[in-house]
């Protein structure tokens, strides 16, 4: 008995794998939060200039959220979980 090779074609894409891209840390803009106090957090909790950590408050404040951290799901989701203590809306997923 003899088997017949198999072959396996992958489909062509532009897309990065699920396994290449990296979680993300998404804060969303509340109506709670004033917007020195959501700059201090940036710094604060990620170490951001104070340019930086503007710049993804502003990006928050106009355009309704900012991605201000990219990595490994676990420390992602501790970073949600931090920015949660701070009172500020923050999720964790691969899609900006």
């Amino acid at each position: 008995m003899s088997v017949a090779p198999v072959e396996l074609t992958r489909p062509e894409t532009d897309e990065q794998t699920g396994v290449d891209r990296p979680w993300l840390t998404i804060v969303w803009n509340d109506p709670v939060n004033l917007m020195d106090y959501v700059t201090y957090v940036f710094q604060r909790v990620f170490g951001y200039s104070k340019p930086k950590a503007e710049k993804l408050m502003l990006d928050v404040h106009h355009k309704g959220k900012a991605v201000v951290a990219a990595g490994a799901r676990e420390s992602m989701e501790r970073n949600a979980e931090t920015l949660h203590g701070y009172g500020l809306w923050a999720t964790v997923s691969h899609e900006a």
